[in-house]
């Protein structure tokens, strides 16, 4: 039977170690500033929001809102970002995603300067990832590995196994995997022979966005099992990619759903924002 990884531990200790931190900053004089921007009331990214501003309360940060209303041109969207671009309070930007059909969401990516985009979603840092000189990390592929740190497992050399190709998840991910020395196989809709593929994974990430997708059998003995799905079922109740109750069964290790990738996410975006804050006042661990 799996032991099962405590995203809530891990990221208490994360957020731990960041308010520390930020503290040190707070004596030097140097507050730390996320900018959250929410557009429209789709009411799962307002429950991200407002988790993303109590986040910023347990670590001593200075959270600023700005909810526009669901009709917000995107030039608009664009002014603000241009704003906080150059606002000196603001060390972090996210614009909660997705965005009414109105706005091109790589467009407003685009605007964030690099320096302040905590979510590593624009071009510039996407490339600094892809080469392995990284200021900031996305969110979930780096609570993932701090996930995976945390169970002692050693990453060079395994067979490593990621569902996905997304570019928030999947695409970062495989390269997070690689930098450590993992040999590292990109799975998708596409694949042939995906069990297969699967059964050989000593880490497998599954970020596919289908409940209970990967099942017992698709699991080697001894895996560490990673579930970046989170999907409600027509009763209400949460479930990952994973089917938890047959993969435990094999693991070494496991995620559960809620309560494993989900609070890292969070905990990573502080860590960004401490990042950027470091970085723009010449400030070195």
């Amino acid at each position: 039977m799996a032991t099962v990884i405590s995203g809530k531990e891990v990221s208490q200790k994360v957020k731990g170690e960041v308010r520390e931190k930020a503290l040190a900053l707070k004596e030097k004089g140097i507050e730390v500033g996320l900018a959250v921007v929410i557009v429209g009331d789709n009411p799962a990214s307002r429950v991200y929001v407002n988790s993303k501003k109590k986040a910023c309360e347990e670590v001593g940060f200075n959270s600023y809102e700005y909810a526009l209303p669901e009709e917000t041109t995107q030039q608009e969207l664009l002014d603000l970002v241009e704003v906080l671009n150059n606002d000196e309070k603001v060390n972090g930007i996210l614009v909660q995603l997705p965005l009414p059909k109105q706005i091109d969401e790589n467009a407003i990516i685009n605007a964030i300067s690099p320096d302040k985009d905590v979510d590593a979603f624009h071009p510039f840092n996407v490339g600094k990832i892809m080469i392995g000189e990284y200021a900031f990390l996305p969110c979930t592929p780096a609570g993932i590995m701090e996930l995976i740190d945390s169970t002692g497992v050693e990453i060079a050399g395994k067979s490593c196994v990621v569902i996905g190709r997304s570019n928030i998840v999947g695409k970062p991910m495989s390269m997070l995997l690689l930098h450590r020395s993992g040999t590292v196989t990109v799975c998708h809709s596409k694949t042939k022979n995906l069990k297969e593929i699967c059964q050989n994974a000593d880490i497998l990430v599954a970020a596919v966005g289908r409940p209970n997708f990967v099942t017992g059998d698709m699991v080697k003995e001894g895996a560490v099992v990673i579930d970046v799905g989170i999907n409600r079922m027509e009763d209400g109740k949460l479930c990952g990619d994973v089917n938890f109750a047959e993969a435990e069964k094999k693991a070494s290790y496991i995620t559960p759903v809620p309560g494993g990738v989900g609070p890292m996410t969070i905990a990573m975006l502080m860590k960004n924002t401490l990042t950027a804050a470091m970085i723009k006042n010449n400030i070195t661990e």
